[in-house]
């Protein structure tokens, strides 16, 4: 029979593999491939409600970055604005917001320019992302972001976990738009929605161009390296990902609008101050 020291023992190793685990899969993704069985004790907590020196506006680093947050608005999978996002603003570290302004540098010499969908994101969000999940009821967006699978599904599938690597200042969501201005068509509540999965001339047409499905479609045809992507999409996919990792940023394998910036400066902190001017410091 082991001693009451022991078993203290296993269950402290036990967690801290928990918590390697944990760190594995937030240092490069925003969300796990399956449920990490983690205790609450081993989650880093949400840091500070105004953001460090070294976070910037996207826009006060690069005014020609299209900036299109969804998560501000009711045109996402939740069908309503998130919390913590209280301003449409792209919010990132200054090293990373650098990098992806020499990013947008190669785009536009391809005639292309970027569109951010999401930057920073707070933790309070991530939380209600979790609370809504776990909420059978809500699924008013279920036929244009996740047509094809289950919402009790979400998690167990890789599509929705926390905390997330957009709460640490250096992760975004994005996609590519051509330089000249592109039609794009308006969202609004209530109105009819097309599958993100379906052909891009069915989808709801943002400006971007085609990448196969929709931002945030939870389906596997969203994974970046997803072999029944060919064509103009797999074409557009794969210069995306060029010019993200060329600018030094990860993709997450399982959305192909979803990059890291690998020499991130917060690997391991977790921020939850809103979306909002003032959250920023005084320059």
């Amino acid at each position: 029979m082991r001693s009451g020291a022991d078993r203290g023992r296993s269950a402290a190793t036990r967690l801290l593999a928990a918590a390697v685990a944990l760190a594995t899969w937030t240092a490069g993704c925003d969300r796990p491939p399956g449920p990490v069985p983690v205790s609450s004790a081993a989650l880093p907590g949400p840091t500070g409600s105004r953001a460090p020196a070294d976070v910037v506006l996207l826009s006060e680093v690069d005014p020609s970055i299209a900036v299109d947050i969804r998560y501000a608005g009711p045109h996402n999978f939740v069908g309503r604005p998130v919390d913590g996002y209280e301003e449409p603003l792209c919010l990132l570290t200054r090293p990373a917001a650098e990098a992806l302004r020499r990013v947008q540098d190669a785009a536009r010499a391809q005639r292309l320019s970027l569109r951010v969908y999401d930057c920073y994101r707070p933790q309070r969000a991530a939380d209600e992302f979790v609370r809504w999940a776990k909420d059978p009821a809500g699924q008013q967006m279920k036929a244009e972001f996740y047509p094809r699978v289950a919402k009790s599904r979400l998690f167990a599938d890789g599509y929705l976990g926390a905390p997330t690597a957009h709460s640490r200042g250096s992760t975004l969501d994005l996609t590519l738009e051509p330089l000249a201005a592109p039609a794009r068509s308006s969202y609004a509540p209530g109105q009819p929605l097309v599958a993100c999965t379906d052909p891009a001339d069915k989808r709801f047409a943002d400006g971007a161009v085609d990448m196969g499905t929709g931002f945030d479609c939870f389906d596997p045809l969203a994974h970046t390296a997803d072999t029944r992507i060919t064509g103009t999409a797999r074409a557009n996919r794969e210069l995306l990902e060029r010019l993200m990792t060329g600018g030094g940023f990860v993709n997450y394998d399982r959305e192909w609008w979803h990059y890291r910036y690998a020499d991130e400066p917060y690997p391991d902190t977790y921020f939850d101050f809103p979306v909002a001017r003032s959250a920023l410091p005084p320059r």
